[in-house]
């Protein structure tokens, strides 16, 4: 398959992983700072305290990109950086940021694409609540507006969340990640406040008319096969995807959740709390694209736990590749996910927005590292996203994650994306 010449290859980051300058010119206290302060929350104690330096060393980056060829870079704004409260009035000088890093793209021929949301909630709306209490995703849509209004005239793809399964689930059920809290009822409810933020968001978006513009959001998809053929786990496997994909995709673009699912949350979590408005707000915000990250599948059995839905089991059989996460190698996911939501989503406009692998970059030949590891894994994801176009699927750009190796999460920066 040949791709079109207008293809948008690029890479993604996103601010907290790269950004650094925590303190600095105003930025406001974020989640994730709160959280990487604690002992014990992230590996060796890492922080994104300095980061890669991006705040300060974005021209540089910028270069890179263009060295590399890169037609389009998808980056996250950090809520804190331009309202250091969450509300209120813009800082100037985190808006100036945005502004001289999407002016440089521009020069440099790469197209910008905006993140509004990349996990990193300012700590004073936490201390009110985050996700949970329901005015935060009013104050979520008036931080989108702001940069709506600064960056319109430049910003033509818009993001309103990165993986809103991974900020509720990893952030409020696992707490893996911040804000570290460990309660299967509240990640439901902060799941479904991230989707009414979205909505609005959306809404704010379409009361503009930027001309040329379009607005998505980005989901993690992962498609679930049944670790055996055996009734049980058929059936897990597809709870498993009502929790990981159709809880998300059925709000964006059917405007309502998949009954089953919510008639199990409601009886067990009594969770979420719906408003009258909600579901009609949904299908009031159609998107222009959804942004896909893929990085792994999921091998799925029934679960003997009382009040677990599935177990997620490793994939073992001979041949059988993994990155340095432990995630399988395993391209026709990536196939397989792109041709369901062209059948079944109404053929939309879609994007990866991530797709990536960390490998240890140990072996060194002529000074340089031996990639052979990575080449390998987006060729084979590069060919697969081939195929899916071939039949039609409507993709109109791949960014890899990741642009540098950077602060990954509650890895710190012991894995290398870059």
């Amino acid at each position: 398959y040949r791709f079109p010449i207008d293809f948008l290859w690029g890479a993604a980051t996103a601010a907290y992983q790269i950004e650094g300058a925590v303190r600095e010119d105003g930025r406001g206290e974020t989640i994730w700072d709160r959280f990487s302060a604690v002992p014990g929350n992230i590996f060796g104690g890492h922080t994104g305290e300095a980061a890669c330096d991006h705040y300060h060393r974005y021209r540089e980056d910028v270069e890179l990109m263009r060295g590399m060829g890169l037609r389009s870079y998808r980056f996250s704004t950090a809520w804190a950086r331009l309202l250091p409260s969450g509300k209120g009035p813009a800082n100037p000088k985190g808006l100036d940021f945005y502004q001289r890093l999407v002016d440089a793209l521009l020069e440099a021929g790469i197209v910008p694409m905006t993140t509004l949301y990349h996990w990193d909630l300012p700590q004073a709306l936490q201390d009110q609540g985050g996700w949970e209490n329901r005015d935060t995703t009013r104050f979520f849509a008036d931080y989108a507006s702001l940069l709506f209004d600064a960056l319109g005239d430049r910003v033509k793809w818009w993001i309103t969340h990165n993986e809103p399964y991974v900020a509720a689930y990893m952030g409020y059920k696992t707490g893996e990640h911040a804000p570290g809290i460990r309660d299967e009822a509240r990640a439901v409810q902060v799941a479904h406040h991230l989707l009414v933020s979205h909505a609005l968001a959306v809404q704010a978006f379409r009361s503009r008319a930027i001309a040329g513009a379009k607005i998505g959001i980005t989901l993690n998809l992962h498609p679930a096969y049944p670790a055996t053929q055996q009734p049980e786990d058929l059936q897990a496997a597809s709870l498993f995807d009502l929790y990981q994909n159709r809880w998300f995709l059925d709000p964006v673009f059917r405007g309502s959740y998949p009954r089953e699912l919510l008639e199990i949350f409601l009886e067990r979590l009594a969770a979420p709390r719906l408003q009258e408005e909600d579901l009609p707000l949904f299908a009031s915000a159609p998107v222009d694209f959804l942004g896909v990250n893929y990085y792994f599948r999921n091998l799925v059995r029934r679960s003997e736990r009382p009040g677990q839905l599935f177990r997620v089991v490793p994939p073992d059989y001979p041949g059988a590749r993994f990155t340095e996460m432990g995630w399988e190698v395993w391209p026709e996911g990536l196939y397989t996910i792109l041709v369901r939501l062209h059948r079944e989503y109404g053929q939309p406009e879609l994007c990866v927005t991530e797709n990536g692998a960390a490998f240890p970059d140990e072996r060194i030949r002529d000074g340089r590292i031996d990639d052979e590891d990575r080449v390998q894994f987006l060729r084979e994801h590069f060919q697969a996203a081939g195929r899916a176009m071939a039949e039609g699927v409507r993709l109109k750009g791949y960014q890899v994650w990741t642009l540098i190796d950077n602060f990954e999460w509650a890895h710190g920066f012991s894995k290398r994306f870059g």
